[in-house]
């Protein structure tokens, strides 16, 4: 029996089961983005060993999987816009299920980089389609709640690798592993795509979508079943009344008009990776190798379960408060305890004297560090995204954004091991302090956008966000 909230002067009414239940299952598109994302890790050494790699391929093996995640933000905006929200998020997982099942199978490495690639098409898809059918289904008051709920399940998925990958290794010793037992790591895969791709049947299309593509009665419906007759009513009169003033083109996104939220959403998507994240979900091993004497496998992978789950539990705070502190406060407070963190590892790594001792100081301002990312910049940026732009352009300027994001990604990606290198210039010179004062520099940057430029959105319906842009 579905459980409906009391209607309140002012406040939408709406059925939270139904709401939940839905979004649970799209947010399965956010664990399988974070479970192809990390299920790497545990994986490139056997793999490396297996096919015998060189270091340039070893490199290419690890992130092919983000030119594919380039591919598939470019493409799902006109996709999901073309042909909806849920056609997008099922296409996702076909991708996550190919490339479980051919990385899996694969005999030689470049069949197994293809597969990977095609992963990483989806893990492009998912990014964007999960978070923006989210937006458009969920009434304002709840919008921002469980869109952060994507972001649990993207860390979650990746704390689910370490899991997986730690199993899977005690199952066999490492010539069982090189040989098979790296298959069962990306094999794992299979499941979660098929169930997301089964029970994403039964979910219903966007409503905001079924309006602009003219299918009035199915979008009553769905708002209906979200918060009854008098809520779907008004909702489907406002979405109308916007889609009356937009064009749905790229010539409309880069018009004047939009040109604030648009460079807005670009420099969110880029801050959210330039300020660091997923150095420490890459190469968090490397960093307690480079500043403690504690190098042992099980002790590396304690250190990235607890900065995994410091992760996720921050994540349920962001989750309880969005809606009500508001997207400003939580960026503002995120971004500026980030940036305290940075500054502690660089002056840390900077004066480190017994390596034994940072390794500990070290672990604890990184999960300061994660904790405020979960708290603020990893959830809420997508939850901005995802409401600022215009209905008709939605996907389009999503794909966009997070083009830009996944860029920025893979030059954090490849640029740190440069920086971090021992018998680099800047080894010599910052003792390994280097990246953490340039990533802090970065939050400085996007306590500074966020405070100047970003609106709050809190309790805001998609339709009045986009007129306050034309104001």
């Amino acid at each position: 029996m579905q459980t409906r909230t009391a209607s309140v002067a002012g406040r939408e009414d709406y059925s939270a089961a139904y709401v939940v239940l839905v979004c649970f299952v799209a947010t399965l598109g956010g664990l399988l983005f974070g479970y192809d994302t990390g299920v790497i890790s545990g994986a490139i050494e056997p793999l490396t060993a297996r096919f015998g790699l060189s270091d340039f391929m070893k490199g290419w093996a690890s992130g092919c999987v983000l030119i594919g995640c380039a591919a598939g933000v470019l493409v799902v905006g006109p996709l999901s816009d073309r042909f909806g929200r849920k056609s997008a998020m099922f296409l996702a997982a076909a991708m996550f299920l190919a490339s479980a099942i051919g990385t899996a199978l694969a005999a030689d490495i470049w069949t197994f980089i293809v597969f990977r690639v095609l992963g990483g098409v989806g893990i492009g898809i998912a990014s964007i389609s999960t978070p923006m059918y989210i937006a458009e289904i969920t009434p304002a008051r709840i919008r921002g709640r469980m869109v952060s709920v994507n972001q649990i399940a993207i860390v979650g998925g990746i704390a689910a690798t370490s899991l997986i990958n730690y199993f899977v290794a005690q199952c066999g010793d490492q010539a069982w592993l090189i040989q098979s037992g790296w298959r069962w790591m990306f094999g794992t895969g299979v499941l979660p795509a098929a169930l997301f791709a089964a029970l994403l049947l039964a979910i219903p299309e966007s409503p905001r979508w079924l309006i602009e593509q003219h299918r009035d009665d199915r979008a009553l419906d769905v708002l209906r079943r979200v918060g009854g007759s008098a809520f779907a009513e008004a909702e489907s009169a406002s979405i109308r009344a916007a889609l009356a003033q937009e064009r749905g083109t790229w010539g409309e996104l880069f018009s004047p008009l939009l040109r604030r939220p648009l460079l807005i959403g670009i420099a969110l998507a880029i801050l959210q990776q330039i300020t660091g994240i997923n150095v420490f979900m890459y190469f968090g091993a490397t960093i307690f190798k480079n500043l403690s004497s504690s190098t042992g496998v099980d002790a590396g992978l304690l250190q990235q379960m607890i900065i995994n789950g410091s992760g996720v539990l921050f994540t349920l705070v962001a989750i309880a408060t969005v809606d009500h502190w508001g997207r400003k406060p939580l960026m503002l407070t995120g971004a500026a305890g980030m940036g305290v963190s940075l500054v502690a590892m660089g002056v840390l790594a900077q004066q480190m004297s017994d390596p034994a001792a940072a390794g500990g100081w070290m672990l604890a301002f990184i999960v300061l560090y994660i904790a405020c990312f979960g708290l603020s910049v990893g959830p809420v940026t997508w939850v901005i995204l995802s409401e600022i732009y215009p209905t008709a352009i939605r996907g389009r300027a999503l794909g966009l954004a997070t083009f830009f994001l996944w860029l920025a990604d893979y030059v954090i990606t490849q640029t740190f091991p440069l920086l971090d290198a021992k018998e680099s210039w800047f080894v010599r010179t910052f003792h390994h302090s280097f990246p953490f004062f340039t990533y802090a520099a970065f939050c400085a940057v996007l306590v500074l956008l966020v405070w100047r430029a970003v609106p709050e959105t809190k309790g805001q319906s998609l339709e009045e966000i986009e007129r306050s842009w034309k104001k």
